[in-house]
C-alpha cells in the first residue's frame, strides 16, 4: 500500500511523495518524489518527522481546533518540537525512551492523518 508522506527533515527540508516500505522501526525508508518520480532513501534519524498527509498542498494558515476529544486513539498529548512547532493530538505510544511514537492529530479536519514523531526532534512532550 501507498502512503502520501511529507518527511520533514531537521534542517527544515521537506521531501513530498509517496512510500511503500515505511516501518516504524526501521531506519530508513523510500520515497517516491510527488513531482518527478524519482525515488530517494530516508533516513529517519535524520527527520523530525514523517507526516502522512490527505492532500500535498495543505494550508499553513490554516487554523487547526485543538479542544476536540477523539476516542480510542490514545492519551492527548502536546509535542513541542525543537523548530518551534507545536502539535496537539492524541498518542498510546509515547514514552521518552523511545526513538519516535505516532500523534494522530486533535482536529479530524487537520490535513495531517497521523504522523510519525522522532523523539530527538522534540523539546518537550507532555501530555494534556
Amino acid at each position: 500500500m501507498q502512503n502520501k508522506v511529507v518527511a520533514h527533515f531537521l534542517n527544515g527540508r521537506l521531501v513530498k511523495g509517496f512510500t511503500s516500505d515505511f516501518f516504524p522501526n526501521k531506519p530508513a525508508f523510500h520515497v517516491e518524489h510527488a513531482e518527478t518520480g524519482n525515488s530517494a532513501e530516508v533516513q529517519v534519524d535524520e527527520l523530525k518527522g514523517v507526516f502522512f498527509v490527505k492532500s500535498f498542498k495543505g494550508n499553513p494558515l490554516e487554523k487547526h481546533r485543538r479542544d476536540v476529544e477523539r476516542t480510542g486513539l490514545g492519551r492527548k498529548i502536546r509535542v513541542d518540537f525543537k523548530d518551534g512547532e507545536i502539535l496537539i493530538g492524541y498518542t498510546s505510544g509515547y514514552s521518552p525512551t523511545r526513538p519516535a511514537f505516532f500523534v494522530f492529530p486533535a482536529d479530524p479536519q487537520n490535513n495531517n492523518e497521523k504522523v510519525f514523531v522522532v523523539t530527538a526532534a522534540t523539546d518537550k512532550v507532555t501530555f494534556v
